[in-house]
């Protein structure tokens, strides 16, 4: 809202800058009704910057309270990978460790992910092999994923005899990622925008399993993993 002003009037400057070159380009082709292509062109780079500044406002809902995190994160992981014979679990709490918003368990590994908002000015970036939020180390940020990830994992070991490695990873909502198409990772801990996270999961090997195997964890996980209580928001 603060910006509100200023982005209103640099639309304006960009509507009249459209109109002015559909004019021109109008009487240089010898085109007829050189107002009517003025319009037109007008609506489409008006159009263009409200869109550019719609997506910007929409980066930020989840930072905002508009849109939980969770949930959006949650439909793009299953709408892709499930396909691929990939189990996706929402809200589960690992037995004396924070809870944790989706595991996924597929033929090439098994991920911890959670979700958090930061304000769209925080830059998460790596620098000299360490993970930094803003001023913050990653570690510091995310210890709670990284403790539950660990425990999980040798708690499913003990369950199935399948020596499990889980791949912690969070979801960013809001921030900026300054990292090779919007991933970047250090100290153990990989932090993506929600988007990127399906393919990301596709293309790393965690570890191999079978369909059994991914069948034995998934039914594992559901049992010794008890899922948390849902929130209904009215």
């Amino acid at each position: 809202m603060a910006g509100r002003k200023n982005r209103l009037r640099v639309r304006a400057a960009v509507t009249a800058v459209g109109f002015l070159i559909g004019n021109l380009m109008a009487y240089r082709f010898g085109w007829a009704n050189p107002f009517a292509i003025g319009l037109l062109t007008a609506a489409l780079a008006g159009g263009v910057d409200f869109l550019i500044a719609w997506r910007a406002h929409e980066r930020t809902a989840v930072w905002r309270g508009k849109r939980r995190g969770e949930v959006r994160t949650g439909r793009l992981l299953r709408l892709i990978l499930r396909r691929y014979g990939y189990r996706v679990m929402d809200g589960r709490a690992v037995p004396g460790q924070a809870s944790i918003d989706h595991l996924v368990i597929g033929p090439n590994g098994l991920w911890l992910i959670d979700n958090e908002a930061w304000g769209p000015d925080t830059v998460v970036a790596r620098y000299g092999g360490r993970l930094f939020f803003d001023e913050k180390y990653g570690t510091t940020v995310a210890k709670g994923l990284l403790a539950a990830g660990t425990a999980l994992a040798q708690l499913l070991t003990k369950e199935t005899g399948i020596e499990v490695t889980i791949a912690p990873v969070l979801a960013l909502h809001g921030g900026r990622v300054e990292g090779r198409g919007g991933i970047v990772t250090g100290e153990g801990l990989t932090v993506a925008y929600p988007r990127k996270i399906a393919g990301l999961i596709r293309s790393q090997v965690v570890m191999e399993l079978t369909e059994e195997q991914v069948e034995l964890l998934a039914r594992t996980a559901a049992r010794v993993v008890p899922r948390m209580p849902v929130t209904r928001v009215t």
